[in-house]
């Protein structure tokens, strides 16, 4: 049997390869050595809050575990409506939301509603990687446009009118992103919608860090913008909730019933278990923890960025959400005669025992000189990879 044609042009998630290795390693230390601290993925180090879990336990015990409608449990999306208004100061009817398995089902299932098979969509380069892959999946083109650190690694609407054809039917923007943990400018957002809308196109928003902002110019969400702009959410990140894989998005009313259709077919439902430990997370108490946390981030943010600039480990755009640093390491390869980031990573995890990601996975824009860093790590763990890193640079550079 051969594989589907389509399948040789989504490649490996290029991480796990990375994250192999760091076990290989972690598995041959001696207790003497010092243990691998790991900076790779993007996973909160925080799990769901107490009165979140119990929720989930308490759906067990009430038989609370069979198929729920395919739009995912009404009181979840009412929940998640009065969020949009009490945070965002938003009107976003409970009927324009769909609760997901996770933000990458939710992807999957926009791709699939939108997406002909030729259709081009325009993201930014780099990007998360299976953002381009939910496209190619459906026979759709991810057309990566380079972007730099003066454009704040966003799309702009001059760039995405000059690369615009015949086949392009949209653009897919994260804003916070995966790996820089920056978000496009609110101004730059409208007015590549508006060029996008001209053309009888879409605007897809990941917004699955919106909840981990920390500058009030970026803390909005899209939806604010036009009720034409689908945005794409997720539990895991700002709800701590990664492996119960519970997402939703918003999208406008006519596009429900197709995506409803779709939900059916494809997952039936998300987890019953996940959405009712979702309802959970909106309680004013649980919200007050997951504030701590996003205070908690940014700390993390605020001592390291600066940190691993001065190492010459350089961070050229601060990162004003999320919790990673696309850091330039171009200089450091160079004096370890290192042909790329991809072997930087490899030789930092060998010499330092921190593991970070390199930049293979997120484009081809640059994407050989810089690494990601993961800031989801406990502040403690952080400062010991600098200090680590450190040491060596007093070998590099004397």
């Amino acid at each position: 049997m051969k594989p589907a044609q389509r399948t040789h042009q989504i490649e490996p998630f290029y991480v796990m390869e990375v994250a192999k290795r760091a076990a290989e390693i972690e598995h041959s230390l001696l207790a003497s050595d010092p243990a691998m601290i790991h900076l790779t993925l993007g996973e909160p180090d925080f799990t769901a809050p107490e009165r979140v879990q119990q929720a989930a336990i308490a759906a067990i015990r009430q038989g609370k575990t069979q198929y729920t409608a395919a739009l995912g449990l009404e009181q979840l999306r009412e929940r998640i409506s009065d969020w949009y208004t009490t945070r965002f100061k938003l009107k976003v009817p409970k009927e324009r939301i769909v609760i997901t398995a996770g933000a990458s089902a939710a992807l999957q299932l926009i791709c699939s509603a939108l997406i002909e098979e030729g259709d081009e969509v325009m993201m930014p380069d780099p990007c998360y990687p299976c953002n381009r892959h939910f496209v190619t999946s459906v026979g759709g083109i991810a057309s990566l446009i380079p972007t730099t650190a003066a454009e704040r690694f966003q799309l702009s609407q001059q760039k995405v009118a000059a690369h615009w054809q015949d086949n392009t039917k949209g653009v897919l923007i994260a804003s916070p992103s995966n790996p820089t943990g920056t978000s496009i400018v609110p101004q730059e957002l409208a007015a590549i919608h508006q060029f996008v809308k001209s053309k009888k196109g879409f605007t897809i928003v990941d917004e699955l860090y919106l909840g981990l902002s920390y500058n009030a110019e970026f803390g909005q969400s899209a939806l604010a913008l036009d009720d034409d702009i689908i945005s794409i959410n997720s539990f895991s990140k700002y709800f701590s909730m990664t492996g119960w894989r519970l997402g939703w998005m918003v999208v406008p009313e006519r596009l429900v019933r197709t995506i409803e259709k779709l939900a059916q077919n494809f997952f039936i439902c998300p987890s019953a278990i996940s959405q009712y430990a979702g309802i959970a997370c909106f309680e004013q108490e649980s919200l007050e923890e997951y504030e701590q946390r996003r205070a908690e981030y940014r700390r993390r943010r605020d001592w390291v960025i600066p940190a691993l600039n001065e190492l010459g480990l350089n961070v050229p755009v601060m990162p004003d959400g999320a919790f990673y640093a696309w850091v330039d390491c171009q200089a450091w390869s160079e004096a370890l005669k290192l042909p790329s980031s991809w072997e930087f990573a490899f030789e930092i995890m060998q010499r330092c025992h921190v593991a970070i990601t390199p930049g293979r996975d997120f484009g081809n824009a640059d994407t050989d000189r810089f690494v990601r860093f993961s800031t989801s790590n406990s502040l403690d763990n952080l400062q010991i990879a600098v200090e680590r890193l450190a040491k060596l640079k007093l070998q590099l550079f004397r």
